[in-house]
């Protein structure tokens, strides 16, 4: 770990505005300046501080992912700690400097081997933070899986939940249910107490059911559009609540596939930007380069984003970060607005309130990319990455 590091000559885009001619100091883990180059040829640094000089690149809160199942044939299904240990070193080649490892719904004794998993690595990562875990199951609806196992789910259990709650040491940050499921109600309490993030996905929920499940502070919603109840003039369902209820805010996959580009331009005019989070909900295989590509125990292909082999269903997203970042500003959004939805609003909707912004106190982890949008650095914990190699330890 470096001492201090100082990086300067810098547009910076700290969550809020963008600052031109700046430099950012970093001391044990944590920004502790945010100051106009001006000041930085006057400014006292101790003798063994690292300068990065940005030649003008962004310096932005590093991406936090907080929906991604795998990367570079590494993945949550794996149930391994050594899976979810390399996924961090990985990541940081993509401008991620947090994430949330995601587990499908499964078997109880697979989930709660993947839970403990990740448990396991946490406080180990040679790369991107894990900040907790993501369940997306067991408790969503039938009606749409996607490409999760009916066998794997399961109705209502607060027990059932008691058990993943333990296993995961307390460290389960967000949750994918199905309002519409009976007993949701004692299970969103229960997961309120705990501090859990509940965002409504595979769920054939109608409007009122969202309403209600709003009521019990479901108020995020995964991958919006996709493995969710459509809207219809007579019944909004759940994607009709996002559009008309402020309050709720949604992920979005901006892989092109997944959803239409101008879906994502018309969802702005309808929802503010603070409620709008990037994820990738990449697989195993993305960025994997051997074949076979395995996906939650299936063959897949890569065309865009990965289809089962099988059946030609979508299985999932092969994007990363960065070029969720990429895509977002090709379809007419600003790098600022980019920031937003892949640091600054993530940060704040699940609770992660040392994350998400360049200001002093908040915790160093920055992403520097240059105006092509080409990854240049990552910094996490006051080490440098550059092409995912630590260089500065």
């Amino acid at each position: 770990m470096c001492a201090e590091i100082c990086v300067h000559n810098a547009t910076v885009l700290n969550g809020f505005s963008t600052m031109k001619n700046c430099a950012v100091l970093i001391k044990q883990h944590k920004i502790i300046d945010v100051f106009n180059e001006t000041r930085f040829v006057k400014k006292t640094f101790k003798p063994d501080t690292i300068f990065i000089d940005a030649k003008g690149a962004y310096v932005a809160p590093g991406f936090i992912d907080s929906h991604i199942h795998g990367i570079g044939g590494y993945g949550t299904d794996d149930y391994s700690e050594e899976s979810i240990l390399k996924m961090s070193e990985l990541l940081t080649e993509y401008g991620v400097t947090s994430f949330i490892p995601t587990l499908y719904s499964a078997p109880k004794n697979e989930i709660i081997k993947g839970i403990k998993a990740i448990a396991k690595a946490m406080g180990k990562e040679k790369g991107a933070k894990i900040l907790g875990m993501h369940l997306e199951g067991p408790f969503i609806s039938p009606d749409r899986l996607g490409v999760q196992s009916p066998d794997s789910l399961s109705p209502v259990d607060i027990d059932l939940m008691e058990e993943l709650w333990q296993a995961s040491e307390g460290h389960i940050v967000n949750m994918t249910v199905a309002p519409e499921l009976k007993n949701m109600r004692d299970l969103a309490l229960y997961c309120v107490s705990k501090g859990i993030v509940l965002q409504a996905g595979h769920t054939n929920a109608t409007y009122a059911q969202m309403v209600e499940g709003m009521q019990v502070r479901i108020f995020h919603v995964t991958h919006l559009f996709n493995a969710m109840s459509r809207m219809h003039h007579r019944d909004p369902g759940t994607v009709g609540a996002v559009f008309i209820h402020p309050e709720l805010s949604c992920e979005v996959i901006a892989d092109g596939i997944h959803i239409n580009p101008d879906i994502i331009k018309f969802l702005l005019t309808c929802k503010s930007l603070d409620k709008i989070v990037l994820v990738t909900d990449a697989l195993k295989p993305t960025k994997q380069k051997k074949k076979p590509l395995i996906a939650n125990g299936e063959e897949v292909y890569l065309d865009k984003c990965f289809y089962r082999k099988s059946d030609d269903v979508i299985a999932g997203s092969a994007l990363t970060m960065i070029d969720s970042v990429k895509n977002i500003v090709s379809y007419g959004f600003t790098v600022e607005q980019a920031v937003h939805m892949a640091s600054t609003n993530p940060a704040r909707i699940l609770k992660q309130s040392h994350l998400g912004l360049i200001a002093p106190g908040y915790d160093a982890d920055i992403v520097i990319f240059n105006k092509n949008l080409n990854i240049l650095h990552t910094i996490i914990k006051g080490n440098i990455y550059h092409k995912g190699k630590k260089l500065c330890v």
